[in-house]
């Protein structure tokens, strides 16, 4: 069971990257192809990820696999 706190937690891309064992150019790449998950973009120009969005994300490519 997810607590509140790990659901609404955000990830940098560079957690991201590591949880999914991929580079940061594959995930850009993804992004650029809307194959990424879901990004908040900070006026920093930062991006982070929902721990939630993550989850559904990858939930929903465990089919295809």
């Amino acid at each position: 069971m997810k607590t509140a706190a790990r659901t609404s937690e955000m990830l940098t891309i560079k957690e991201v990257c590591a949880e999914l064992r991929i580079s940061r150019r594959t995930f850009y790449e993804w992004r650029a192809k809307g194959r990424a998950p879901r990004c908040i973009s900070l006026p920093n120009r930062a991006l982070l990820v929902r721990r939630s969005e993550l989850d559904g994300w990858l939930g929903a490519r465990e089919g295809a696999a």
